[in-house]
Order: structure tokens, then C-alpha cells, then sequence
């Protein structure tokens, strides 16, 4: 027997980006683990990430092109061989684009984050076909951009540094399910006396280990923030001389901030006016002492109306209190623009001859229902979807549902499983996972280049993203000769720019290590030096004045919610979040059957106030429903969910729930005050005995 040890790199939407060590013995990979020797993965995965052999080897997974041979949705096709699947495919888009190339849109997002198997020669091939652009808005652009006209740029508090923390917000995220080596070193600050303090509407796992937990409602985050300037300001809880030197607006700021007093914000917000005054003291007292104090900020705070808005607020408060002096303080919601990637290298957009419309991911459940008109293009008439599951993870799913059922529109689908997009498409390709191809990755989570080696051959027929769209280049004709790039080339461009400070990158070295950290500051911001146009941090921002935002911290209050929309909550009274399930991650690990069963089925957590009141009982099963859509789902009576708020922990497949419909069927369209982002978290529903 032959074994190895092949260092990979954990692909999945999570800040973590854990480095993995694969186990191979005659050509099977028989254990993944995490890397001992990685400072941030420090031997030990989620888990879901530790059954990745079971995902890879799954008896499900695709192995050959299909194509469909039902009706769309109801997920029956036939084997077909890679020339038949490539020729059809070829031929119908040189169709349309004879037409308007732009009637032809990909659709993708983070299935995989590899810079190589994500958005490299997929973008080429789109680009030189003229395709529609895709908004990738479904996960962070709100956030982002709200921390950006604040701080610049996604650059923040090290990973490493929380663990010298004495006080950490966490704030807005579950860090157990979603973010456990932030977790860790929360949990050893907390064991050298770190007092951890947990803002979330739902008492979730995180929130539980935690001191404190204020269990504000959903979409008033900004409120929060607001508040807690205000007290800082008024008890001159501040660090001057960083304000002074390295902030912009502080007086306008201060004029904004008074008129957000304890009560008002305690009446928005939902929560007592002691918890307002404590947050304040406790954070601006802590780093008045000296003391590091850090923000875990995560992108829940971020999907409702006032998201971007809501990130730009907390993202304020480090400069006031001078957090930022300390490597331990700080915030982080993002560290991905910390890494000088090479897109204009990767996805060659030079290769576009004029700029195409750009349909927003967030919004395809209207999209795809549109006829063309002068205001928006095309008609839609072909889909290329990869890395993503939109049909179980885009809003208003119905919407969504009704376009993929559409018989005119032509569905190309690259998948390891048959997952519910999976059902509506024309023509499905078996694509590798993790373990079967070349990438390399950045990270949102920490400061180390990745390398993913191959640590087995593709099974049965699969092939990579890439090889997919070479092959499908060379059927289109496309002969220019980044088409012909193999991955190692193109990984090997991934970091490399002249535009910024040069990073010593050497492809060949990271495959044989497996991770090379950055070489930035421990403290990013302790002497000033934000990438914002004053080089200070923004409480005022003309950019977002340029944009028709308000410049200043302001509350942005929710679509949908009592206060902003009295008639809707009257019939639709119960606020709905759906956070990721521990066992899940997004729509990923839904078919791995140890990971659902341990899940269990889809559940609702209902407050006992909110389930007398309807005559619910634990363990019944509940319809959830708006004018959207609905769903159903087995109901926990349980305080984790304050009084006024239901959580459907997310996101199922909808072949796996009893009724076939998910969380999906009740969230909207709507948008994010900035960023084009969908509003997952700004919902009402009502709920009834199934």
C-alpha cells in the first residue's frame, strides 16, 4: 500500500480557509485533518469539513454529463458523453449571442473561494463571450461597502490577536457554526479574563458561552451603534488624541449622534435603556484603562434594509476609543482586501469588447420573469450556473422557481450533486471537488495565502471548472491563449500586481508548504494610515455623499417591521431570521447524510409568549407564511428566540424538507440601502398550526 499526505486547503464560504492535510493510500483519500502546524486551523476542522471524504465519495455525486429528458424540476436526465454535452452547449450559445450574447448570464458565488476553480477562467470565458455581468451582492457587498467608506478597505484586527483581547464583541454572527477558529481565540481571551459580550436578536450557541448576550431586533444594529456613540461622546469615553489626528468629522458626528439617546435607542432597538448605558461603559471604560478591545462584526448585521449602514456605524466606534493603538483591538468583519489579489490577471476582463448590462444574483428570481425591454436587455435566455445553488439559496423563491421552470430558457448547471438547481437544468456537468483539482486561495478570515493540492484524480468523468470552460472556449472558437493557461499558471499569477506593495509570492514554494502569511502590520491602523480618500477613518464620507447616501452614522430602518411598516406587521406580526444551521453551510453538506441527520429536519425556534398565543405546542408542525410564499417546519418553543421573533435555522435543500420548500419561500427581493444586497433578515411572517 502506497500512502501520502497531500496539503489542501479547505474550499467552503468561511472566513476560517482551514489548511488540510489529506490522507491518500492507493489513489483513495481516506482521512482529511487539519493542519497541526497552521497557526489559525491549529489541527482541528469543523464538523463538516472533517467529513469531506464522505462528501467527496458520496454515492450521489455526479460523474457524467446528463441531460434532461423530464420536465424541468423534476430532476430526470439521462447519461450523455462529454462531446455531446459540450456540442449542445456550444451551439446553443453561439445561438443566442448571435442575437445579444447579453440574453446569456452566469450565475455563481462561493461554492468554492479558489481564485482559480471560482473566477478565473470562467470570467474569461464570459468576458469574450459578451455574456451579461454578474453582481455577486448575495453573501457581503452591503457590509463591505459600508466598512469601506468608513475604513477604506475590508482590512482589520488580525485572527491571531483576539486571544489578547480583554473585551470582544461579537456582534451579529454565530461564531461556533460559522467561524470556529475566531472561537477559539475568543474562548482563551475569556480564560485570561476577557469578558465576552454577544449582540444578537437570537440567543444562539455562541451567544450562550458568552457573559452577556443583548438580544436586540432584527435590523437595529445601526440604532445600537448610534447609542453607544452617543454615551461615549457624553461620558468622554474617548481617545482624543486618535480622534484628533486620525479621524474625519468628528465634530458633525457628535451633532448626529445626540438626538440618539438611551431611550430612543432602547425603544428602537427593543431592549432596556441599562443595556444601552453598559455596552458603552463597558467598551469605552475598557480601552480608556488601556485595556485591547476588539469587534467581531459578521455579515448577519448586514442583511436587512440599513445593513451597509449598520457596518459603517460599529465600524466607527474602534477609531473613537482609540482600539485601533493595540493589535488585540480593532474590528474585523474582513480581511480579503489585506491580500493583493490579481483579478485583472485571473479574469482578463480586457478580454470584453464593449461593457454589458450587469444583472444583480440577488434579484434573479425577477430577472429570469422579465421580457426584454430598452430598460433592461435582453430577454434572459440562457443560465450558466456554478458554484451556487440559487434555486435553494436566492430570496422569494417562487419567483425563482417559476423562472428556472422556464421551457425557453437554456440551463447549464456544473455540480458534484444533483441539488435543486441541479433538477431544472438542461444540461448537467460533473464538476471535481476539492480534493481532485489545483487552486490556490486568499482569505476573509485571516492573513495567509493558501495552496490547495490535487490529492486524487478526478472520479469517474468530473472535471474542473476550469478544463470545463477550456473546453468550452475551444468549442466557441476562442483562440486566444489564455484559454490554453493551465491551472498552475493561472494560480501562479494569483498574487502578483505592480499597482501595490509587492508580497513575495512563489507558487511553487506555496504548493510544498501550503500557507505563507502576510507581511503586514499586527496593528493595521495604530498609527492612522486608512486607504480612505482623507487617510483617516470617516465618520463623515463625501463619497457617500457623492453617492446620494447620507455621510454621516444614521439608522436606516428595516422594509419590513412594525415602526416601519405598521398595516404589514398587523397581518404578518413575527420577525423571521434564518442563520446558517451548525451542520450546514449555506446549501453545502445538506446531502451528507451524517451531517442531516444529526440536523435533524427543518425546525423553527418560537418564543412560549409568541406559541401560546397561537395554541402551538413544541414539537408541532407550523406553517410559516407571508404574501410571498410558505413553508413548513417542525416548531422548538424556546426563549433563544426573544418575544416577536422566529428563527428557521438554514438553509435546507427543499428535496429534503416534507413539504419540498425552504426559509427561501418567505424572504424578498428587496435591497440593501447600499451594496445591491438582499434583505434575508428583514421579513415578517405569520405562524399557524400545519
Amino acid at each position: 500500500m502506497t500512502t501520502s499526505i497531500v496539503r489542501a486547503t479547505c474550499p467552503h464560504d468561511c472566513p476560517d480557509t482551514c489548511a488540510l492535510l489529506v490522507t491518500v493510500e492507493d489513489g483513495v483519500a481516506v482521512q482529511v485533518k487539519g493542519d497541526p502546524d497552521h497557526p489559525t486551523t491549529a489541527g482541528v476542522l469543523c464538523t463538516k469539513v472533517s467529513k469531506y471524504t464522505e462528501r467527496t465519495y458520496h454515492k450521489d455525486r455526479l460523474l457524467h454529463p446528463m441531460k434532461r429528458v423530464g420536465r424541468k424540476g423534476e430532476g430526470r436526465f439521462e447519461r450523455i458523453s462529454w462531446d455531446e454535452a459540450l456540442d449542445t452547449i456550444a451551439s446553443r450559445l453561439k445561438n443566442i449571442a448571435a442575437r445579444d450574447p447579453q440574453a446569456i448570464v452566469p450565475y455563481s458565488y462561493a461554492g468554492t473561494m479558489g481564485l482559480v476553480q471560482g473566477e478565473s477562467m470562467a470570467a474569461r470565458f464570459f468576458h469574450k463571450l459578451g455574456a451579461s455581468l454578474l453582481d455577486r451582492t448575495i453573501c457581503a457587498s452591503a457590509g463591505g461597502e459600508g466598512y469601506k467608506y468608513t475604513v477604506g478597505a475590508k482590512i482589520g484586527t488580525d485572527v491571531e490577536q483576539f486571544q489578547n483581547a480583554k473585551l470582544i464583541l461579537i456582534w451579529g454572527g454565530n461564531p461556533i457554526a460559522s467561524n470556529l477558529h475566531f472561537w477559539m481565540r475568543a474562548q482563551e481571551a475569556k480564560r485570561r479574563g476577557a469578558k465576552l459580550i454577544a449582540i444578537d436578536p437570537y440567543r444562539s450557541l455562541t451567544a450562550e458561552k458568552c457573559h452577556q448576550h443583548i438580544a436586540l431586533l432584527p435590523g437595529t444594529d445601526a440604532a445600537l451603534a448610534l447609542g453607544m456613540m452617543h454615551v461615549l461622546i457624553a461620558e468622554e469615553l474617548l481617545d482624543k488624541d486618535y480622534i484628533e489626528q486620525f479621524t474625519f468629522g468628528f465634530d458633525r458626528l457628535k451633532e448626529r449622534v445626540a438626538e440618539w439617546t438611551p431611550r430612543k435607542v432602547a425603544e428602537t432597538c427593543g431592549i432596556s435603556e441599562e443595556e444601552v448605558v453598559g455596552l458603552a461603559r463597558e467598551y469605552g471604560g475598557a480601552a480608556k484603562r488601556g485595556d485591547p478591545v476588539a469587534i467581531r462584526v459578521n455579515y448577519g448585521v448586514q442583511r436587512v434594509h440599513g445593513g451597509g449602514m449598520a457596518v459603517r456605524n460599529i465600524a466607527c466606534l474602534p477609531a473613537l476609543v482609540g482600539a485601533w493603538r493595540h493589535a488585540a483591538g480593532g474590528i474585523q468583519l474582513s480581511s480579503s482586501d489585506t491580500f493583493p489579489k490579481n483579478q485583472r490577471s485571473l479574469q482578463r476582463p480586457d478580454l470584453l469588447e464593449k461593457q454589458p448590462r450587469t444583472i444583480n444574483m440577488s434579484t434573479i428570481g425577477d430577472d429570469l420573469l422579465r421580457d426584454g425591454d430598452p430598460a433592461f436587455g435582453p430577454r434572459i435566455e440562457a443560465l450558466v450556473v456554478y458554484n451556487s445553488n440559487p434555486v435553494a439559496v436566492a430570496p422569494e423563491s417562487p419567483k425563482v422557481v417559476q423562472g428556472f421552470a422556464r421551457e425557453d430558457l437554456f440551463t447549464v448547471v456544473l455540480e458534484h450533486f444533483q441539488t435543486d438547481t441541479a433538477d431544472y437544468a438542461d444540461i448537467v456537468l460533473p464538476a471535481t471537488t476539492q480534493l481532485e483539482h489545483v487552486d490556490v486561495h486568499s482569505t476573509y478570515g485571516h492573513l495567509y495565502m493558501m495552496a490547495n493540492n490535487a490529492a486524487v484524480a478526478p472520479l469517474g468523468e468530473a472535471k474542473p471548472n476550469t478544463e470545463i470552460f477550456r473546453l468550452l472556449a475551444a468549442r466557441m472558437g476562442f483562440d486566444d491563449p489564455c484559454f490554453r493557461e493551465s491551472d498552475d499558471e493561472i494560480a501562479s499569477q494569483a498574487f502578483k500586481r505592480t499597482d501595490v506593495r509587492a508580497v513575495h509570492f512563489d507558487w511553487d514554494s506555496l504548493k510544498r508548504k501550503g500557507w505563507q502569511k502576510l507581511n503586514v502590520p499586527d496593528a493595521p491602523f495604530a498609527h492612522g494610515g486608512f486607504p480612505t480618500p482623507s487617510g483617516k477613518c470617516e465618520f463623515y464620507s463625501e463619497q457617500m455623499k457623492a453617492a446620494g447616501l447620507d455621510p454621516l452614522p444614521a439608522y436606516v430602518a428595516p422594509h419590513e417591521s412594525v415602526a416601519s411598516n405598521p398595516v404589514l406587521a398587523k397581518k404578518y406580526p413575527l420577525a423571521m431570521i434564518s442563520p446558517p444551521a451548525r451542520n450546514f453551510l449555506n446549501s453545502s453538506f445538506v446531502n451528507v447524510q451524517s451531517l442531516r441527520d444529526t440536523e435533524g429536519e427543518p425546525h423553527l425556534d418560537m418564543h412560549p409568549s409568541d406559541a401560546h398565543e397561537r395554541g402551538i405546542e413544541d414539537g408541532d408542525a407550523v406553517r410559516i407564511f407571508n404574501d410571498r410564499g410558505s413553508f413548513v417546519a417542525k416548531v422548538r418553543v424556546t426563549d433563544k428566540a426573544r418575544r416577536g421573533l422566529v428563527v428557521g435555522l438554514s438553509i435546507w435543500w427543499k428535496k429534503f424538507a416534507a413539504d419540498g420548500k425552504n426559509a427561501n419561500e418567505v424572504t424578498s427581493q428587496q435591497l440593501t440601502d447600499m451594496g445591491k444586497a438582499p434583505t434575508f433578515y428583514d421579513v415578517l411572517v405569520q405562524v399557524e398550526k400545519a
